[in-house]
């Protein structure tokens, strides 16, 4: 090996994940680990225009497990035995290849986290938390009634499903994708925090019952899109077992916090839930789209979705074919959403990912006291649990407007502020309207680069714009 060789395995040897771009400013580590990937692409790409070289370097699913390492550490892989991983060749059996087994060993982390037995449970990677969402729904339908995957709706009581007010609008999406109706999916109250209400929850199932409908579904939100509420699962998840309803809890954003020892209380009763989404591209920072829908209960999916397609399927193939996945899915072709989140995963290990989390929720902290100290500003949320801060920027000419007049003001202030941001080219904050509520900002901190000062600035550039509006 040449001394360059020796010096850039020295160099990738002593660097982690977050040594490398954006947090910490080592250009020469990145650029020396991506050129060292670019090299191994390039030598695939060689490889497969070498008619001397084998198509399929065969091996049992098993074997395969005992030849390359996919297993998600605690600690923080480095940088050089990554690329080694990547140098030591490649593994494939039939048409799928390692990424099967790389879903396995992430889903059993994910599945652990949730607080499910990993021999027990099952999952899908999705094209995004809508379809998970839907991918719960079925299997909740198909669990009560399975007849309908055949005959549909014919000679099945009128379903009705249950959500938050506050969730995501792909709950009501899959009622009506799945036949039930979109207005047969009833929005619950929340309270002032955004959590939904156990009890107008219970009230409305039992309305619903007295009216001739079926309760069957019954969706919690960990981390609602707006005001990044949790809601109160353990009290749902009784709710759902007096009722016999499917419990599912849509964790698209907030089930990164599992990962967190300090931060997971928020999802306190999530494993009694029979299904969740978990969106890794959000909170977790995987590149779009990288979802999953998790089932407490093996084999369920494939009772749902098994289509048995003989082309694709066949069940005397020279392996053990439970690790074709695909009769489990509603898609034919799915696209490898796992490689990047397994890559990550592996990088930062479970420490980095804690790490990860906690550095959030304090920079969320953080802003939120800032907010609270500055004059003009106020939240919408006294006491944000996540890391979504709404909030206005009243400007020092319209606080003592009365409350009818600066409402009419203040609707208009957001949308110019950011006009003026874009126009500086400093920042962007997203804004909405939302429950009588004007025109608020939503601040979002997912960026694992943000530091405390950029939040500082982010105040200071909203004050000095706000200000100078006429």
């Amino acid at each position: 090996m040449s001394s360059a060789a020796d010096s850039s395995d020295a160099m990738l040897e002593q660097l982690i994940a977050k040594e490398i771009l954006p947090q910490s400013g080592n250009w020469e580590g990145t650029e020396e680990f991506l050129n060292r990937i670019v090299q191994v692409l390039l030598k695939y790409i060689k490889d497969q225009n070498d008619r001397d070289q084998k198509i399929l370097e065969f091996h049992h699913p098993d074997k395969m497990q005992m030849l390359i390492d996919l297993s998600i550490p605690e600690k923080p892989e480095n940088l050089l035995k990554l690329v080694k991983g990547f140098e030591a060749g490649r593994f494939t059996y039939e048409i799928a290849p390692v990424f099967i087994l790389m879903e396995k060993s992430v889903m059993t982390r994910m599945w652990e986290a949730v607080g499910w037995d990993p021999e027990k449970a099952d999952g899908i990677f999705a094209p995004g938390g809508a379809i998970a969402n839907l991918y719960a729904m079925n299997a909740a339908r198909h669990q009560l009634w399975p007849r309908s995957k055949h005959l549909g709706m014919k000679d099945i009581p009128t379903l009705c499903c249950f959500t938050s007010e506050d969730s995501h609008y792909s709950i009501k999406s899959a009622s009506a994708v799945l036949g039930i109706g979109a207005d047969y999916c009833f929005n619950i109250p929340t309270d002032k925090n955004g959590k939904m209400i156990p009890e107008a929850l219970e009230a409305k199932i039992i309305e619903c019952k007295k009216e001739g409908l079926t309760p069957f579904f019954v969706c919690c939100t960990a981390g609602s899109t707006v005001y990044g509420a949790f809601d109160p699962l353990e009290n749902v998840a009784n709710i759902c077992e007096r009722h016999k309803l499917w419990f599912h809890v849509d964790a698209a954003w907030g089930g990164g916090m599992l990962l967190s020892p300090e931060h997971r209380y928020k999802l306190a009763g999530v494993e009694r839930a029979n299904s969740v989404t978990w969106n890794p591209h959000k909170l977790m920072g995987a590149l779009l789209q990288c979802s999953a829908c998790l089932f407490r209960q093996d084999g369920l999916l494939f009772q749902c979705n098994q289509m048995s397609a003989d082309y694709l399927f066949q069940q005397d193939k020279p392996y053990d074919v439970s690790f074709d996945t695909g009769d489990k899915a509603i898609q034919c072709g799915r696209h490898n959403d796992v490689f990047k989140l397994w890559l990550m995963w592996k990088s930062k290990g479970m420490e980095g990912y804690r790490q990860q989390i906690n550095k959030l929720m304090d920079l969320a902290n953080y802003f939120t006291r800032r907010i609270k100290e500055t004059q003009g500003f106020e939240l919408i949320i006294e006491n944000p649990e996540f890391l979504n801060i709404c909030f206005w920027y009243v400007p020092s000419k319209i606080r003592n407007l009365e409350p009818a007049e600066m409402r009419a003001r203040l609707e208009k202030i957001a949308p110019k502020i950011k006009a003026g941001m874009m126009q500086r080219g400093t920042t962007m904050v997203g804004y909405q309207p939302d429950k009588q509520r004007p025109n608020f900002f939503r601040m979002i901190i997912s960026n694992q680069a943000i530091t405390r000062e950029d939040l500082d600035f982010l105040i200071k550039e909203i004050v000095d714009i706000g200000e100078s509006l006429e």
